[in-house]
């Protein structure tokens, strides 16, 4: 995740850089269960509203829970599917706030009324992201439901009303991105502390309708759109939070806008900010587990799996010796094409592996995602892997990852 207002601050009141210490403990973001009662077309978990078979116990989470605290991740994130559709999620979340760990709930929202909100603000949640890809039918029609918006915004007002953190969540794509600048407004008309910009990444139904993808266009004006409302806020000390996820090109394109407007000294600082942040953080400082318990370097990374927490803990998996994690963990990463030629390595991280393994079936090639111009990134010109339309599967599930 790229913290953009985090780090446009740095241009108006300068920190020193805080770069990692030693070995990284990840957030872990756990998807509770895959029941969902909508059908997004950009799931990456390929969630619907039925049970599905294999997933955690209760005894068996609290186990994972246990063990999550004792290891001493920095944040917890529950996740679906809708976790509120999961029936021991109260449980699990007031286990986790007495162990004091920081802890989020991604969720549609549309589950957040009545006596559950009460019990997300009792239980202290520290945040809730809520997805929303669009105003009113938009939103209904990615979403697979009708209302879906109305009782997604209903859940923003909820957690709002008592007093908990919440921020909208938005993945862009060519169908939607017209629609980024009313749902920034919406965020200011309702208060709500954060906006998340999800880049579209290629996995689940994601996958199916990667040919939907924005285009580089749009990703560079959504930029564009993001950086003019958190420099507005910076300046004016507003406390809203801008945040985007899963193309980290989107730091690199931000350094560039910086350094069109501010002098040497500044820019070099912030490039200090952003090269100690790293960049993409799969399987260094993100982690997944799945409903069934498997661990996946992140959330879009299904068709790679470490180990399960039903055989092994966690923090034995993620301490281990697994050679994807090893690959991944690399300060450079072995990339190729574009992306190894790049100058802004140490910015971006390489990006989204997880793109150029579906459309390449390797995980190190470039990333078809990257909007930036080759001149911009100090490479030579050559011809551009771009996104096509799901025929299938897109690469040999066999296939050697390393």
């Amino acid at each position: 995740m790229f913290r953009l207002s985090h780090y446009m601050r740095q241009l108006v009141v300068p920190t020193p850089p805080r770069r990692r210490k030693g070995a990284v403990k990840p957030v872990v973001i756990w998807n509770l269960t895959r029941r969902c009662n909508l059908r997004c077309r950009h799931c990456y978990s390929v969630s619907a509203d039925v049970d599905f078979p294999g997933e955690l116990s209760h005894e068996q989470a609290m186990g994972v829970l246990e063990d999550l605290g004792a290891f001493g991740i920095p944040a917890l994130i529950l996740s679906g599917g809708e976790p509120l559709d999961r029936k021991d999620l109260f449980e699990i979340a007031a286990r986790a706030r007495e162990m004091k760990l920081y802890l989020a709930l991604s969720s549609n929202g549309t589950r957040i009324v009545g006596e559950a909100a009460d019990r997300v603000a009792e239980i202290g949640f520290d945040y809730v992201g809520i997805s929303l890809d669009g105003i009113g039918a938009t939103n209904d029609w990615f979403r697979g439901q009708e209302g879906a918006f109305e009782q997604g915004l209903a859940g923003v007002r909820a957690c709002k009303e008592r007093g908990v953190k919440v921020g909208l969540r938005f993945t862009l794509t060519e169908d939607n991105g017209a629609q980024l600048p009313d749902l920034l407004d919406l965020t200011e008309a309702e208060g709500v502390d954060k906006f998340y910009l999800s880049h579209l990444v290629y996995a689940g139904r994601g996958d199916k309708h990667r040919g939907a993808d924005a285009s580089w266009r749009r990703s560079r004006d959504a930029m564009d759109l993001l950086i003019e409302r958190a420099w507005t806020a910076a300046e004016a000390g507003d406390p809203l939070e801008i945040v985007t996820g899963n193309n980290d090109a989107d730091a690199v394109y931000f350094l560039q806008w910086a350094a069109r407007r501010f002098p040497a000294d500044k820019v070099a600082h912030l490039r200090a900010h952003l090269a100690a942040w790293g960049g993409n953080s799969s399987g260094v400082g993100v982690a997944n587990i799945d409903p069934q318990g498997r661990v996946h370097p992140d959330t879009y990374w299904s068709d790679y799996t470490i180990g399960n927490v039903k055989q092994h803990k966690f923090s034995e998996l993620w301490t281990g010796s697994d050679p994807m994690l090893a690959q991944l963990r690399r300060r450079p990463r072995p990339l190729k094409g574009r992306c190894g030629a790049c100058a802004y390595q140490d910015v971006c991280g390489g990006n989204t592996r997880i793109r150029a393994l579906q459309l390449t079936g390797d995980p190190w090639a470039e990333d078809p995602a990257c909007y930036m111009a080759d001149a911009e990134i100090g490479v030579e010109s050559e011809q551009r892997l771009t996104v096509t339309p799901f025929r299938g599967k897109s690469h040999d599930p066999a296939h050697r990852f390393l």
